[in-house]
């Protein structure tokens, strides 16, 4: 962010610039696009002014404030400007154009009458051979695979054996 800084109806004190600075170096979080801020800052006898303003990817916003102190006048202006910028991402976000709301509306209709559907990423069709838990462990480590699907060849039950993160193997065996 380009910062500009100017002193009206006098010299302006050092701490006055570096307050100001740092006070809109809040405003970047609410900014995508580089901006560019011009501050002002006046007194006249017991009144102090700030003014600023802001311009960001073709849209100025601009603050003025009076107070009896700078701080209060440059707090205020800040407080204002975020306002603005916090309404203005708003808009942007809420605007959409028609043709994007109507396919919208198409879509949320469709959804609301169909349910939801989970789909299948892949299908694998196994033949299982009938083996032991050691032979299965050996199979595993042979191979790349993180489990093995086999038929238990004293039990004639189907089990399911694979590798954790760990290292160790987890077998989970069925009653059929």
């Amino acid at each position: 962010m380009k910062i500009s800084v100017t002193f009206r109806n006098g010299e302006g004190e050092n701490w006055q610039k570096v307050y100001a600075e740092e006070r809109i170096q809040r405003l970047k979080k609410y900014l995508d696009a580089p901006a560019e801020a011009h501050i002002v800052v006046s007194m006249e006898k017991f009144r102090h002014f700030a003014e600023i303003n802001l311009s960001s990817s073709g849209w100025n916003i601009n603050a003025k404030e009076e107070a009896k102190d700078m701080h209060l006048a440059i707090d205020s202006c800040i407080e204002k400007i975020e306002r603005q910028l916090k309404k203005q991402r708003e808009k942007i976000r809420e605007h959409k154009p028609r043709s994007i709301r109507r396919s919208n509306e198409k879509l949320d209709q469709e959804e609301a009458e169909e349910p939801t559907v989970t789909k299948i990423a892949e299908a694998h069709k196994v033949i299982l051979k009938p083996m032991s838990f050691d032979e299965a462990i050996m199979e595993i480590e042979g191979t790349k695979d993180r489990f093995i699907l086999y038929r238990d060849s004293s039990s004639e039950n189907v089990s399911l054996v694979y590798r954790r993160d760990d290292g160790n193997y987890v077998l989970i065996e069925t009653n059929s």
